[in-house]
């Protein structure tokens, strides 16, 4: 089995590098070899952020047992389960992590393949359950082909399923299509209730059907089955100032990418979203603010808060209270980074990175 390059947002690099659609799932965590997963699945001792491949990590903070969970797409070599899906660490201090276990598994019986791993989980706790969003494929069902498109468009999207428990397993609610519409390349949804407690998906729409990606949202009815009305536009990749400084015309033209959104109210009500993309060709973490408050927008965009072929950061509270950041880093081999984080009011503050947390690796 093989699977696409990171979300296929390798962007900034020459149209080549694009002839290369995938690649082992042994390559995109850094070529490490089958003995040493076996070496780290066979001890008894706790796992560290540096023995732990992930790619698009989010924290879930289990109040009621004081535990954080962190999900990521299914390693077969670290949980022994062959199926494609998502997996959870476990760890009540963010140093010392459990093996990881598998809470969701791609059905055989929907719109998605399951022979493809999906992307970017979330958990969310809603209404006394507990709800992942992650993004499926099916590379077989073709949505548009060149000369149509620029390249070939096929089923991708985000998924909502539902647990009574953190640990699953989960169950797709809706089977047989997305919930958003299926003839959108999107990927990357999260929940956002606004301030009258409406559900919100927020989402990715894919560069390989835009060219400039951009973020919206949809609203859901109160079980989060299935989207209530129309998509929303919020913004798009090129609104960054930093983003078009990078762009090298003659390498690439312009296609830009939009990856990971997360919403956050900080205390003086002011709405950001966190969000990814590529600066001179390096993944980069960065923020866009909300003029109005409101989802809707206008959405001005702050400059990257974390470079070093960083991404995909997600926010979350300790159970004593300090905002962090989790993040990965690099594409090849990704890691789980931390980070300390200061609400500013108006702005995202990294206070410092979490080295003590990470096995001290930079």
């Amino acid at each position: 089995m093989s699977y696409p390059i990171q979300k296929e947002t390798t962007l900034f690099f020459s149209v080549n590098f694009f002839s290369i659609l995938s690649i082992p799932l042994t390559l995109a965590l850094g070529g490490l070899e089958s003995s040493i997963y076996a070496q780290v699945t066979e001890s008894s001792q706790p796992l560290q952020l540096p023995a732990m491949p992930l790619h698009d990590p989010y924290i879930l903070p289990h109040e009621p047992t004081r535990t954080y969970y962190l999900y990521t797409s299914n390693v077969p070599e670290m949980t022994g389960d062959q199926n494609s899906g998502t997996m959870v660490y476990k760890s009540k201090d963010l140093l010392h992590w459990d093996k990881p276990t598998v809470v969701f598994t791609v059905p055989v019986n929907s719109w998605a393949d399951p022979e493809d791993n999906p992307w970017a989980p979330e958990v969310h706790a809603y209404k006394g359950k507990f709800y992942l969003f992650t993004t499926l494929h099916n590379e077989n069902k073709v949505i548009a082909e060149p000369p149509e498109v620029w390249r070939t468009n096929y089923m991708r999207s985000t998924i909502i399923a539902v647990s009574d428990s953190p640990d699953g397993p989960f169950e797709l609610i809706k089977k047989d299509s997305p919930v958003l519409p299926a003839d959108f390349m999107t990927l990357d949804g999260t929940l956002y209730m606004d301030p009258e407690e409406q559900p919100w998906m927020v989402y990715a729409h894919e560069w390989i059907q835009k060219i400039d990606g951009t973020m919206e949202a949809v609203p859901l009815n109160d079980d989060l089955s299935k989207a209530t009305g129309n998509p929303i536009h919020l913004f798009k990749a090129s609104d960054a100032p930093w983003l078009n400084a990078s762009i090298r015309p003659r390498d690439f033209g312009l296609h830009y990418v939009t990856d990971g959104c997360q919403l956050f109210r900080t205390k003086d009500e002011k709405l950001l979203m966190l969000w990814s993309s590529y600066e001179n060709g390096v993944y980069v973490q960065t923020v866009a603010r909300s003029q109005s408050g409101q989802l809707e927008g206008p959405w001005e965009q702050l400059q990257p808060i974390v470079k070093q072929d960083s991404g995909h950061g997600m926010l979350f509270h300790t159970f004593e209270g300090q905002l962090m950041m989790v993040l990965h880093r690099p594409f090849r081999n990704a890691r789980g980074k931390l980070y300390e984080m200061q609400d500013a009011g108006d702005h995202l503050k990294v206070l410092r990175q979490r080295t003590d947390l990470d096995g001290d690796q930079p």
